[in-house]
């Protein structure tokens, strides 16, 4: 069973020679994938191997992977990124021209991201690749937790949106013997509706039949319970599949919506209309539930 939910939080540490970091990885519902990256500079090839992981790993949801990294003080060199400085001053020049912005403090300058940058070794490609290399480890052991943790959401979601279902079975089941009164139930109505109007004689008797007939054609939700009983059948085999089930099932809660509504609107009985109505109230709490299946 590999049903998987879309909340979730990942995390590793590591080391190598000089340098540490920490990996953190976590997850919030969205309707697509979205990875979203930030890094130490340096390290350009740590964004790809984050959006590559995270797209091998999930199809839905909204990612977030974030990787800090410290080298031990006074290991490495640190510089300016001149180029940088000079793009935000540039960008900042027109509100100081007008008077809409104090002259920037040399403090605040150096605290503009990507300003301040540590040498990550770039005098020695291959130590920077060994120390890229063993963070996108790092990188990976973080995705894989949150994967772990948005299964086990996924096994907690399965026992909730299981027993909805079995629920909503239950609901059809009192439905399709709630509605096996109805024809009955619409002829009486129309007989003592004639009566009143009419009086007794063999050409109301007709009538009422005839009129009564139609009516129950028209109030007759067998249709509405075979489609409800098919998506029921639907839904079980989604929560059974190894494959994303989450836009499925989202489709499948606007039919089970769609058949629910039509059978209350043919509803002639207060109890197939209370019963229509739990139904719909069963339906909505497995939609807010499926929302958060991958």
């Amino acid at each position: 069973m590999a049903l998987s939910g879309m909340t979730g939080f990942g995390r590793a540490e590591g080391a190598l020679g000089d340098w540490t970091w920490a990996v953190e990885a976590r997850s919030v519902n969205g309707r697509n994938l979205e990875v979203r990256f930030r890094g130490p500079p340096g390290f350009d090839g740590l964004d790809r191997a984050a959006r590559e992981g995270a797209q091998s790993r999930f199809q839905r949801g909204q990612v977030t992977v974030g990787v800090t990294a410290k080298r031990a003080e006074g290991a490495g060199a640190v510089r300016i990124n001149i180029d940088q400085l000079e793009r935000y001053l540039a960008a900042g020049a027109p509100y100081l021209a007008d008077g809409r912005a104090a002259p920037p403090r040399l403090d605040g300058l150096l605290a503009l991201r990507g300003v301040i940058e540590a040498d990550a070794g770039a005098d020695d490609p291959e130590a920077l690749a060994a120390l890229e290399a063993a963070m996108s480890g790092s990188l990976a052991i973080a995705l894989d937790g949150l994967l772990a943790a948005r299964r086990e959401e996924g096994a907690q979601l399965m026992g909730v949106l299981g027993g909805l279902v079995d629920r909503i079975a239950a609901l059809v089941t009192d439905a399709e013997g709630v509605a096996a009164g109805q024809p009955m139930a619409i002829k009486d109505r129309f007989a003592r509706r004639m009566g009143e109007l009419a009086g007794d004689s063999a050409l109301v008797a007709d009538r009422i039949v005839v009129e009564a007939a139609a009516l129950a054609v028209k109030a007759d939700v067998r249709e509405e319970l075979d489609r409800l009983a098919g998506h029921i059948a639907a839904a079980r085999t989604l929560l059974a599949s190894d494959a994303a089930a989450g836009r499925r099932l989202d489709f499948l809660t606007q039919e089970f919506m769609r058949e629910t509504n039509t059978l209350c609107s043919k509803s002639a009985l207060p109890t197939l209309t209370a019963v229509g109505l739990e139904l719909k109230a069963v339906v909505e709490q497995f939609r807010e539930q499926v929302q958060n299946v991958e």
